[in-house]
């Protein structure tokens, strides 16, 4: 009952609230006049006229004070306050009138004596209202994982069923089935419902979560069925790994949540094996950003097609020790043969990836480090530049100087038309890239001579979107917020982004580098890009809760709109041109963007080196905006080192203090 009246809509549970009122300015009137007359009184006479008055005053000022715009689950001493507000209005105006009107037969006392009755009813009529909904949320919400329908009757389906029974982890209603040879049979006691009955069953028996028990089942038909199921507010997941259940060690903490793809709500792009093996199998390979999240994920699809040697190249200790000890266990399982190397070192560092490549002489390399989260870098822009671009630059000389075949730079769809640092650094790599892949005996930057080492490396560049689950992004994000009980926080609710799993991610910079003809960017055919306020709802729906909004105020999530952070964009685009050209990948495009040749390129890159070293960041900003392309910064100088100079340099005693504290740096 209270979980019917809970999921009304608002103005059903309005029309409720109003009625009940009324009902109880009738009562409070006949309470008054029995006990005004002292006995049980029925209405004569002008009585009656009494008896239309309150109601009909009552409601008019209740809804213009708004005591129907409460949530009364939530009901505090606000709400009782406007209700005494509201009463008290009423009382003088309903004397007012019996004293003016005069009616025969009515005491002049029932205009004192009728509204104190009203405000007892109406205000407990809340505190009713508020304990005995909030008694079937806080039942709703304890026994959330207690009952459970299980979304298909095969094989799977019914082993984790007799699992959780014996252990009593949960209380399971019953299957679902498509198949209509199944229907009203029953596994272990339990009956199979035909799966049209869903709706029927979540509101009969109060169905909490549903667990996907369909392991073969194709995606499309994975995704039609959760779109049926969202609506009806249940936590949906998936069946634990087969393993697990093989050996009978279930628990109700080994049900998955959905997966990512599941989120995406599209099927993820299907690898080509031939052109994941081609430039890795039995090769020396090496990943620079080896712990990241993209890096990681290189790691284990390059793992697959086991490289000879697999050289892990990170400057966080703690991210290359986790990558490391999970491709061992991988290795020691598929018996591969692999050998991984672990190497800490920062792509900043010229000497070291010299050291490196030159040592064990690679045959391919993955440049995934980089700083990408746009306010870090935005704020940092010195790092984000002498990272990004040099260490780019870093990595293609090394390459170049230890003869590597392929080089592949990880970019970011924030390189087309970028309004910010991250963006425009990651695009001056490309660039960089692109005009060295067309040189054959590149001057360097610190070189005056031209040196005598011919130019063979292959340069690609693949460009993507938005990664889910990756560090930083939306979904792991929003599943904390979702799982700490809100708020959302979105910067806008027009945000729309490119997505696509880590996996695939890494695939396509696999598969892209191997397709490459040298200084080729790729682009993956993402679909349409998705809307982050919807991908919230999607989250916050398959999770059996509801968005708190204007049609549901009553919902269990809010989402709160914090506005663009710096240097953020209301949506991304992965051309800058307009004619991709088709690949021998079907979801896989080549663009073809303009870049300066390598020598006036060398030059521009000279200056910027010249603008980080003196720490100028107005001047990093202009080389920047003169080099990259639609590059628009929509935010003033923001470099937290020259913020905190300024500040200090207005401010007399913070002067004196920073010129003290550089002084005992220097000696």
């Amino acid at each position: 009952m209270q979980r019917h009246i809970i999921h009304l809509s608002r103005v059903s549970k309005q029309g409720i609230a109003a009625c009940v009122d009324v009902t109880m300015s009738i009562f409070a009137t006949w309470c008054a006049f029995s006990l005004r007359l002292d006995n049980l009184n029925w209405p004569e006479g002008f009585q009656w006229h009494v008896y239309q008055l309150a109601p009909a005053l009552a409601l008019p000022i209740f809804i213009r004070l708004g005591l129907y715009r409460a949530v009364f689950r939530y009901t505090g001493v606000a709400a009782i306050v406007t209700i005494g507000k509201a009463v008290a209005l009423y009382g003088v105006i309903f004397f007012s009138l019996l004293l003016w009107l005069r009616f025969p037969g009515v005491p002049r006392s029932i205009g004192l004596l009728q509204p104190l009755l009203l405000l007892i009813f109406v205000g407990s009529s809340r505190a009713f209202a508020r304990i005995w909904l909030s008694r079937a949320d806080a039942d709703r919400k304890q026994h959330r994982d207690t009952r459970l329908l299980v979304y298909g009757a095969g094989a799977a389906g019914a082993q984790i069923a007799e699992i959780l029974l014996q252990r009593q982890q949960l209380m399971l209603i019953g299957f679902l089935e498509d198949d209509p040879e199944l229907f009203g049979k029953t596994i272990n006691g339990q009956r199979v419902y035909a799966s049209h009955d869903a709706a029927m069953l979540i509101e009969k028996y109060g169905v909490t979560d549903v667990l996907l028990a369909l392991p073969s089942v194709s995606r499309v038909r994975r995704t039609e069925i959760i779109e049926k199921l969202r609506p009806h507010q249940v936590h949906i997941r998936s069946l634990p790994d087969l393993t697990a259940l093989a050996r009978g060690t279930v628990t109700v903490s080994d049900i998955h949540e959905l997966d990512i793809v599941d989120l995406l709500g599209r099927a993820p792009v299907p690898p080509n094996p031939a052109l994941v093996s081609r430039n890795i199998t039995n090769k020396v390979v090496v990943v620079t950003g080896a712990g990241g999240s993209i890096g990681s994920e290189l790691c284990r699809q390059i793992l697959e097609a086991k490289p000879s040697i697999l050289l892990l190249f990170d400057h966080n200790e703690f991210s290359l020790y986790s990558i490391h000890r999970d491709l061992q266990e991988r290795v020691e399982k598929m018996q591969s043969g692999t050998k991984l190397v672990t190497l800490l070192g920062s792509v900043r560092d010229l000497e070291r990836l010299r050291q490196i490549f030159l040592t064990w002489r690679p045959r391919t390399v993955y440049h995934a480090a980089a700083y990408k989260h746009v306010p870090l870098v935005e704020a940092n822009p010195v790092e984000g530049i002498r990272n990004n671009v040099f260490g780019t630059y870093n990595v293609a000389r090394a390459a170049i100087e230890s003869g590597v075949n392929d080089y592949v730079l990880v970019s970011t769809d924030k390189a087309v038309r970028p309004t910010n640092i991250m963006g425009a650094t990651k695009r001056l790599a490309e660039m960089t890239l692109q005009a060295l892949a067309e040189t054959e005996q590149p001057l360097f930057l610190d070189s005056h001579i031209a040196p005598s080492i011919k130019n063979a490396t292959r340069f690609t560049i693949v460009r993507f979107g938005n990664v889910l689950d990756s560090s930083g992004s939306v979904v792991p994000l929003f599943r904390a917020q979702i799982k700490s009980g809100g708020p959302i926080t979105l910067t806008d609710p027009n945000v729309t982004r490119y997505f696509m799993t880590i996996s695939e991610a890494a695939q396509l910079v696999v598969q892209a580098g191997a397709m490459t003809e040298g200084g080729d960017v790729f682009v993956l055919d993402m679909g349409a890009p998705v809307k982050i306020l919807d991908l919230a709802y999607r989250m916050v729906e398959l999770s059996g809760l509801s968005v708190r909004d204007a049609d549901e105020p009553d919902g269990d999530i809010e989402i709160k709109v914090t506005g663009l952070r710096t240097g953020e964009k209301l949506y991304e685009e992965l051309l800058i041109g307009n004619n991709p050209q088709p690949t021998a990948h079907p979801r896989i495009m080549k663009a073809h963007e303009d870049f300066l040749p390598w020598l006036r390129l060398r030059s521009e890159l000279s200056q910027l080196m010249a603008a980080l070293e003196s720490h100028d960041v107005k001047d990093l900003k202009h080389i920047l905006q003169r080099l990259v392309s639609g590059y628009q910064p929509v935010s003033e100088h923001v470099d937290w080192v020259d913020l905190a100079n300024q500040e200090a340099a207005t401010t007399p005693n913070k002067l004196i203090k920073l010129e003290i504290v550089n002084k005992s740096q220097l000696s």
